[in-house]
């Protein structure tokens, strides 16, 4: 086992300081473990911090409440209560090792030995772990792994994968976030091998992994390995676009965006409505996902370079600015794409400045609340789909007319409608 000291100033703040002191004592024994001490080795945010500790469960939530903290018995039958610390939720887990596994499910015993626990886990990086006072473990050589960034198995991966099927989408996820660019070849093939497991694995356990993947840092690539493999196609239900996604990605970056998952999503694997469907369902998407996908798909195609700002302005005034972006976005990603990874969309600099333009629209004009009330019409004796149709049809006149708000352009659009239906001349 490897250890050393290291300095992170997260680990000595408060409220975790206390709540390791309340767990690191009286005979028992307490660890910061997983990503917590993963990231902050890669100059990363530690993000959540979990614990391990050799206190069982009920001893954990006598100490937490003796401390005067909160005490949640989150997941006790496997040895998991999250403690509550100055609003800030901890999750502790007591050491344990698996005495059968069920590909999703498993038997756990509760244990002391810090070895035990740590081969059970699943990639080498992730059996790291921090004590209190700095001091760094890594029982299963995780260390050169993760310096090398270099995701891999511990110990035999085919059996890692045998005790938890969503380990396959965990290695491809881990790849794309932390991984050098070269999938651990041993690692790979167990994949490769057990990738029908994936069949039973539930649809929300996907779509998580699955929407942490996307927005990866090497997202294409570690996709391209997943299509290559056979893998992407069962996750998607249907064929992947990885070089799609590597475009949206290069937009994103020159755009200034955060990589959105959905966004990414709608890039790999949407090109007309039904594939959208076909996502809703297999990935148990949420509706707002859906909303987003179903929308990027109705007609990007049609969009190009060339659109005017009055065009570009009435499809932002009827979608929104998220779904306007995303419908942009996957345009000017597909604009004179090919079939494949190596024919990816070249342009100029002019058309890189239009569709910047076009993107960025959003951000410099706001579409205005259609001002004309039905009221005017309902005046004029319209009732019923008569006045719905009046009211559409003065819509599109004041779109067409570029969004105008002074009463005498609003006035003669009433005019035009009413004269059009037989109407009143006068508004």
């Amino acid at each position: 086992m490897t250890t050393r000291r290291i300095a992170a100033a997260w680990l000595v703040a408060e409220p975790l300081a206390a709540v390791l002191a309340m767990l690191d004592r009286d005979g028992e024994e307490a660890r910061v473990v997983g990503g917590a001490v993963r990231n902050t080795l890669l100059g990363e945010p530690p993000g959540d911090t979990d614990i391990a500790t050799t206190a069982a469960p009920d001893e954990v939530m006598r100490r937490a409440r003796a401390a005067g903290f909160k005490a949640v018995p989150t997941g006790i039958d496997h040895g998991t209560v999250t403690v509550v610390a100055a609003g800030t939720p901890f999750e502790v887990t007591t050491l344990r090792e698996d005495v059968e596994t069920y590909g999703r499910k498993a038997t756990v015993a509760f244990g002391r030995d810090w070895g035990v626990d740590a081969a059970r886990r699943d990639f080498t990086m992730n059996a790291l772990s921090l004590s209190p006072d700095g001091t760094l473990h890594d029982p299963v050589g995780g260390l050169p792994d993760l310096k090398a960034r270099r995701v891999r198995f511990i110990g035999d991966p085919a059996r890692r994968i045998d005790e938890d099927h969503l380990r396959i989408l965990r290695f491809f996820r881990f790849q794309a976030a932390y991984g050098n660019g070269t999938a651990d070849p041993d690692s790979l093939h167990a994949c490769i091998v057990g990738r029908e497991k994936l069949r039973g694995l539930s649809r929300e356990r996907v779509r998580m992994e699955l929407m942490k993947l996307v927005a990866a840092p090497a997202a294409a690539s570690t996709l391209q390995t997943m299509a290559d493999t056979g893998i992407l196609q069962l996750v998607l239900g249907g064929i992947g676009r990885p070089w799609d996604l590597s475009v949206m990605a290069a937009r994103e970056r020159d755009l200034g965006l955060a990589p959105d998952p959905t966004r990414r999503l709608g890039a790999l694997a949407v090109l007309i409505a039904e594939d959208a469907e076909r996502l809703r369902e297999r990935l148990r998407l949420t509706n707002a996902e859906s909303e987003r996908l179903a929308a990027m798909a109705e007609g990007w195609w049609r969009l190009c370079a060339t659109t005017s700002e009055a065009e570009a302005k009435a499809l932002l005034y009827r979608l929104g600015p998220v779904p306007y972006a995303d419908r942009m976005l996957l345009a000017w990603t597909r604009a004179g794409a090919g079939a494949s990874a190596t024919d990816v969309p070249a342009e100029g600099a002019a058309d890189a400045a239009a569709w910047t333009s076009l993107v960025t629209l959003p951000q410099r004009w706001c579409a205005p609340r259609f001002p004309i009330k039905a009221s005017r019409f309902m005046a004029r004796g319209l009732a019923g789909p008569a006045l719905g149709a009046a009211m559409k049809a003065a819509e599109a006149a004041w779109i067409a007319a570029g969004f105008p708000m002074d009463a005498k352009a609003l006035d003669g659009i009433v005019a035009t409608v009413l004269v059009g239906r037989g109407g009143d001349r006068t508004a």
